[in-house]
């Protein structure tokens, strides 16, 4: 015996098994194509507009707040540990347009000496900016979100094949109770009339 019910169940397991392995990879791969455009499009923006320049160790830069981020001393055992923080520096460079700058950054080593060199990134100003996105970082963060949304399709395929499921089960209960409340004043008797 095969109810109309059970029917429109299978077709919906099908369709939620085709968007599983079809719809779902699909979507996260044209998800993630979009996204690595857009990012590797902000990568080249930003090789184009940042410089590495050279700059020059000052000093130590003053403690903020008197700590250096280094367990102290007088810390006994059961302190909690601190991360290590790399140490302040003020340092000088010139910036792509020829103009100069002093600021403080974090010591590239450890103890970071006057006189020293190293680098920094600046825009074309000369103002401090982070390093460039990398291309292989952005095509990892891509792929990461391609996989993120491929999954959350496939959530999302999930839930609405469990909520036609259980729909489709409070129907057959309810045709159940009312088939039960027919049968039931006669029921076991036969029409026995008893």
């Amino acid at each position: 015996m095969r109810r109309p019910t059970d029917l429109f169940e299978a077709w919906v397991a099908f369709a939620a098994l085709v968007c599983f392995l079809v719809v779902a990879p699909a979507v996260g791969w044209v998800a993630g194509l979009r996204v690595d455009g857009t990012l590797q499009r902000a990568a080249h923006e930003q090789r184009q507009e940042r410089y590495l320049v050279p700059a020059v160790v000052v000093r130590p830069a003053a403690d903020r707040a008197g700590s250096t981020g280094r367990a102290q001393p007088s810390d006994g055992p059961g302190a909690p540990r601190q991360t290590p923080q790399r140490s302040l520096i003020v340092a000088s460079w010139t910036g792509p347009d020829g103009s100069s700058h002093e600021g403080t950054v974090p010591a590239a080593e450890e103890p970071p000496h006057p006189g020293e060199r190293f680098r920094v990134w600046t825009d074309p100003r000369g103002r401090l900016v982070g390093q460039p996105l990398d291309p292989s970082s952005a095509s990892f963060h891509a792929g990461a979100a391609g996989l993120a949304i491929a999954l959350g399709a496939a959530a999302l395929v999930e839930t609405v094949r469990r909520l036609v499921v259980r729909r489709l089960m409070h129907r057959r209960y309810i045709r159940l109770d009312r088939a039960w409340a027919a049968a039931g004043p006669d029921w076991g008797r036969a029409g026995t009339g008893i």
